[in-house]
């Protein structure tokens, strides 16, 4: 279970990223991943993982969403990927969430 900061509050359904990230992490395509809540004007809340794709032939959205529909409720399939090089993590190798979360929630006067 997450922390509650890290919970992510979709159309009033409490969603735990860590369920989904455990599952991703599980597709061969995917080194590194990590989910977060962005803005969302219709359900408060939207999923956005980010992916560091293996070497060699990086999978796709569509893939990575069928992978995730297998193991996972639909309303837990993120429905943004962003494919990056590295996360940002501590000197202590934690990942810093804030750090993904921030651009996004950046200019709005209320976060969930």
């Amino acid at each position: 279970m997450d922390r509650k900061k890290d919970m992510v509050i979709s159309g009033g359904v409490n969603i735990y990223p860590a369920e989904i990230e455990s599952a991703l992490i599980d597709h061969p395509g995917v080194a590194d991943c990590a989910v977060i809540g962005v803005p969302d004007e219709e359900f408060g809340e939207k999923l956005a993982a980010y992916v560091i794709p293996t070497a060699g032939n990086p999978p796709g959205v569509d893939e990575l969403q069928d992978f995730l529909r297998a193991r996972l409720s639909g309303f837990k399939v993120p429905r943004m990927f962003v494919f990056a090089s590295e996360l940002p993590r501590d000197d202590s190798g934690k990942l810093m969430k804030r750090k993904l979360r921030e651009p996004h929630w950046a200019g709005r006067d209320r976060r969930i």
